[in-house]
């Protein structure tokens, strides 16, 4: 195979400029067919991109034996269903984050696909983007010495209104609130730069009562390495802020999770800023791995299995507030 040619079930907007495109634009990657239940929709989406053929149903993009791999981008709740099709098909899979709304989906999904013996990406595309690259690189290299703590935060104010009743606020189709929306990029990012955590303990509330999911989340937990971290997701809040603090022996670093900014290194009384600023279509670094690994001339880290380890994280943090988590 010199090109890997894909198929997209959940033709919706995350995919108009951060995703569909870069499997058009990654090198040996192909986009052939794309899917959503409205069939029109589907058609305009293929006709606008340059998608060959467009389908109503995630079966017949499946079968379609011109589609190499899958990529899953519909809500969460559908996810370990459609995955497990795709395992069934034994063809590779890329599904977007969180990986599924509870953990023992996510087990249920890594487990299909190795019996298949086929690879299973989760959509975590900060993994591939430069700023944290080099975030990680710093850290590897001992830049700030011994990292002994991690702070991550991420404040934004209470959405209400029509806002509030997307399904992203609903805990039945996205597995909790933002929190699992938006604070699992940042947890995954910790698994990325630090290393898995081994140790959690989180609590989650609802502060404001404009929908039914959570919208307070705070947890400590205990990397595998031996550092220690703090984090909070508040979206009831009266300003907004993205950052992460790496505090080491001989220095601190500070990056955005979401923020097109730069890296703030504090060193020696000294402060640098690393300039970055993200590609247009921010999945493509990462798909663009997906890609090599199934062409076999690299290797993707986010993986099912590392998906699953975050979504084993956002459960712990969860679980007091939905009792059947």
């Amino acid at each position: 195979m010199e090109t890997v040619r894909w198929g997209i079930i959940g033709c919706g907007d995350v995919t108009e400029v951060k995703s569909g495109p870069a499997f058009q634009k990654a090198e040996g990657s192909a986009l052939v067919a794309v899917m959503r239940r409205d069939e029109k929709k589907a058609a305009d989406y293929a006709q606008r991109h340059g998608v060959p053929r467009s389908y109503g149903r995630t079966e017949d993009l499946i079968a379609d034996a011109e589609v190499d791999a899958v990529y899953i981008a519909t809500p969460p709740s559908s996810h370990c269903e459609l995955a497990l099709k795709v395992a069934e098909a034994g063809k590779p899979c890329l599904v977007e984050k969180p990986m599924a709304i509870t953990h023992a989906e996510c087990t249920r999904m890594v487990k299909a696909f190795r019996a298949k013996g086929t690879p299973l990406f989760v959509a975590y595309y900060r993994r591939g983007l430069p700023r944290f690259l080099k975030v990680r690189e710093l850290l590897q290299e001992g830049v700030l010495g011994t990292l002994s703590s991690v702070h991550i935060v991420q404040y934004g104010p209470l959405d209400t209104g029509e806002q509030a009743l997307g399904w992203r606020y609903d805990p039945s189709v996205a597995g909790g609130g933002l929190f699992m929306d938006l604070g699992s990029h940042g947890l995954d990012l910790l698994d990325f730069l630090v290393g898995p955590i081994k140790a959690v303990e989180g609590f989650s509330v609802n502060t404001g009562g404009a929908y039914r999911a959570e919208d307070v989340t705070a947890a400590c937990f205990e990397f595998e390495p031996g550092s220690v971290g703090t984090g909070v997701w508040n979206f009831n809040a009266d300003h907004e802020e993205d950052r992460i603090t790496f505090t080491g022996s001989e220095g601190e670093l500070q990056c955005p999770v979401f923020s097109d900014t730069g890296i703030t290194l504090k060193k020696d009384g000294k402060e640098e800023i690393l300039e970055f600023r993200n590609p247009l279509h921010v999945h493509q670094p990462l798909v663009q791995t997906v890609v090599d690994q199934l062409l076999r001339k690299g290797v993707c880290e986010s993986t099912g299995q590392s998906g699953a380890r975050t979504a084993w994280v956002m459960d712990e943090c969860l679980k007091n507030y939905y009792d059947n988590r």
